[in-house]
């Protein structure tokens, strides 16, 4: 089981459009593949048209009382299946910092599903919090998506400083460009340097594109209702150069 996180301090980068293609891609060619929604606006769990509601919420949830297995929600897609959000995971933060060693609370609820899954994926909420830092426990790589801004380029920096302050060496840390649009010479530019600088960020690029933006409206993955476009090329490639890190 790799356990995947994606994940950005910052918030509108694309980062649940790329968890679900990038899950849905992954189940595609026939890795056995959960998506965990841990964002309570749910926006994965709308996505794959399931009702964000987990029984007992996340309290119940983090206390032990609830285990995922049984919350586990089949999707309509082959191997690939989702836990739901729950509007009460806005107070994860609470619920984790009253149990004892909280940061490593996901992990303990995802051992049991290591022989179940091949790739778990974690759509995480944005900022800097305890669950993020839960999140950095259970993860192995925490893929981090960039828009080729100055804001976006600061909030990588920030999450870099964070994982090396504590200790967290055996994340990877894998950044990637995301919603990129080369039509703006600032994007082409940021791309250049900041790929020259800092060599571990991966090759493919997600594109900008009306058909991502469609996801909304069809609730399903990018897959799901376009079979051959540049965005279905480009999170394809991506998918293939993650595996190719996680194999390295």
């Amino acid at each position: 089981m790799n356990v995947l996180a994606v994940y950005s301090i910052k918030g509108g980068v694309g980062k649940t459009s790329s968890a679900v293609n990038l899950a849905h891609t992954a189940a595609r060619n026939g890795y056995r593949t959960l998506i965990w929604d841990l964002d309570p606006q749910g926006a994965s769990s709308y996505y794959f048209r399931i009702k964000p509601k987990v029984k007992g919420g996340g309290k119940d949830l983090i206390a032990g009382k609830r285990e995922l297995e049984g919350l586990i929600k089949g999707t309509d897609f082959e191997n690939l299946h989702l836990l739901p959000a729950d509007f009460s995971f806005r107070n994860l933060d609470l619920v984790l910092d009253a149990q004892k060693k909280p940061t490593r609370q996901l992990k303990k609820l995802l051992k049991p599903l290591a022989e179940d899954y091949d790739f778990i994926f974690l759509d995480c909420p944005p900022n800097i919090s305890l669950l993020s830092e839960a999140v950095f426990e259970a993860a192995d790589i925490l893929l981090s998506p960039i828009i080729p801004t100055t804001l976006s380029l600061r909030t990588l920096e920030q999450l870099e400083r964070f994982i090396e302050a504590n200790g967290l060496n055996k994340l990877a840390l894998i950044p990637f460009f995301s919603m990129v649009d080369r039509r703006k010479k600032m994007h082409r530019d940021i791309m250049e340097t900041l790929s020259e600088s800092h060599p571990e960020i991966l090759a493919t690029a997600i594109p900008y594109a009306s058909d991502i933006e469609r996801m909304g409206l069809k609730r399903m993955p990018l897959g799901g209702y376009i079979k051959n476009s540049p965005s279905t090329v480009a999170y394809d490639a991506l998918w293939q150069e993650i595996l190719n890190r996680a194999n390295s």
